[in-house]
């Protein structure tokens, strides 16, 4: 344990250049997705460098209503979950559930979209908009109107063809790491700048991977979604379905999440406040995103290896390494896992004196 806080605490200082201590007063990049078929969607940095995201394909010509059970923890007109097989859109929330649209890879499997309430981009799932370029949970999303105007998503409903998404990706004060005790009251420790801070205290560990959808389309030791009541983490290789989810005690006991206590592959988490954890960052929003599989070329070496969060493990107590390959349902394959460590993306080198 001791080896443990001292590896932390070194790391701190160089922390404190790579992350500061305040959200980023611009964004890092800003992302443009034309709801116009044929239409280029693009990143462009501050500097006014542009990188292709892919052609528009689908248009949505509706939305869902109810949307999934997490979409209603997410604020109005942001991003409510990044993943490498869809990125899902909050436009309101209307009698305790969430109005969604989403933004899908060409070829994909997202349960979460409804039908014909999303637009496709002619990339493959895990890259550009879905990989290194995705948006974190939480991000505000903005619609460029026909007549010049501008307005949050969702204040006129369904965006209409002919307008423009503008998602502002920006970094906001977030710890380096996420570390958690793979057992029955284990801390859920966040290490800032400043310090670590309990973030939460795990209720029930994980122990087995299971066959969610989606990872097939990321690579092991990568978080395959991020949204406001889960984080997923791919445990197989591209092509391979197996993981396993971090559930928020609240979301837990949602009627589509009622096998979590039964079964092996989720880890359950409380707050240790009065307030619940779904929707609120680090660990459910403005943090985590599926990041780079390195086919995706970002604006410098450290954006590209950096925005890429890896997730490690410890088995019996011992060294951090790569996660046990879980491959499909494998009730057991992480019997022996006892410590979680994801990294948090980061774009930049840190600073020298």
């Amino acid at each position: 344990m001791r080896s443990f806080f001292r590896m932390s605490v070194v790391c701190a200082a160089a922390a404190a250049l790579l992350f500061g201590s305040a959200a980023a007063a611009e964004p890092v990049f800003t992302i443009y997705v034309p709801v116009i078929s044929g239409a280029e969607a693009r990143a462009v940095l501050p500097d006014g460098r542009e990188f292709s995201l892919g052609t528009v394909r689908d248009l949505p010509t509706a939305t869902r209503w109810p949307g999934y059970t997490a979409s209603k923890w997410a604020a109005p007109g942001t991003v409510a979950a990044s993943a490498v097989n869809a990125v899902h859109l909050t436009l309101s929330v209307e009698k305790d559930a969430g109005r969604t649209m989403s933004i899908l890879p060409l070829h994909t499997v997202a349960p979460a979209a409804g039908a014909k309430a999303f637009l496709t981009l002619d990339v493959p799932a895990g890259t550009g908009f879905f990989g290194g370029w995705a948006p974190p949970v939480g991000t505000p999303v903005k619609v460029r109107k026909n007549d010049g105007r501008t307005v949050p998503l969702g204040e006129n409903g369904l965006p209409s063809a002919g307008d423009v998404m503008i998602f502002e990706v920006s970094e906001a004060e977030r710890p380096y790491i996420v570390d958690m005790e793979n057992r029955p009251g284990g801390r859920v420790i966040g290490w800032y700048p400043s310090g670590p801070k309990v973030l939460a205290r795990v209720i029930r560990p994980v122990k087995g991977s299971g066959r969610f959808g989606g990872t097939e389309f990321q690579g092991p030791g990568r978080i395959r979604a991020n949204h406001s009541g889960v984080i997923d983490v791919s445990t197989a290789a591209r092509g391979v379905v197996g993981g396993f989810q971090v559930l928020p005690f609240l979301h837990s006991k949602s009627k589509e999440m009622g096998g979590a206590w039964q079964l092996t592959q989720w880890l359950i988490i409380a707050s240790e406040t009065v307030d619940p954890l779904p929707g609120t960052a680090p660990l459910f929003a403005g943090n985590f995103l599926p990041g780079s599989q390195l086919s995706d070329a970002l604006w410098n070496t450290w954006s590209t290896y950096g925005r890429k969060p890896l997730a490690l493990c410890r088995i019996d107590g011992g060294p951090w390494r790569k996660f046990p390959e879980g491959a499909g349902r494998q009730d057991h394959v992480f019997d022996r896992v006892t410590h979680i460590r994801i990294y948090s993306p980061f774009t930049r080198e840190p600073l020298s004196e």
